[in-house]
């Protein structure tokens, strides 16, 4: 009968580790996903930044050149300059497509340490 008790302690104590093993994952996955909502929320704040400034920018130069040729080319000016900002749009969509195509790799840690967790609790076959 000792060994039931013997076994039965072994089973407790690991059933205990894989707790602490998943609580550690847990703990893991909940840092990950913080970390990456601070992320997109600085690069949120940075690009609105950058955007209201390149936005001025633009207006300020294109009043600017305009002013500069109103008397010869100013239609023409202004056409050059709703050229420029519609390709200068349609780089930018491109470029937001790839971006939101891309894999994430929210989680690879994670995902990581379970997989060696699983390598050490599961003997290979």
């Amino acid at each position: 009968m000792p060994e039931s008790g013997g076994l039965m302690d072994s089973l407790k104590r690991m059933a205990g580790t894989l707790l602490v093993i998943f609580q550690a994952r847990l703990e893991l996955l909940s840092i990950e996903m913080e970390e990456e909502r601070l992320n997109i929320k600085q690069m949120l704040l940075y690009a609105s930044i950058a955007l209201f400034f390149f936005a001025l920018a633009a207006i300020m130069l294109t009043a600017f050149v305009v002013v500069v040729f109103w008397d010869s080319y100013r239609l023409q000016v202004l056409a050059g300059f709703i050229g420029l900002y519609f390709v200068a749009g349609a780089l930018a969509w491109n470029a937001l497509h790839r971006v939101a195509n891309r894999k994430s790799q929210l989680f690879s840690a994670s995902l990581a340490a379970l997989a060696d967790d699983r390598e050490q609790l599961v003997p290979p076959p």
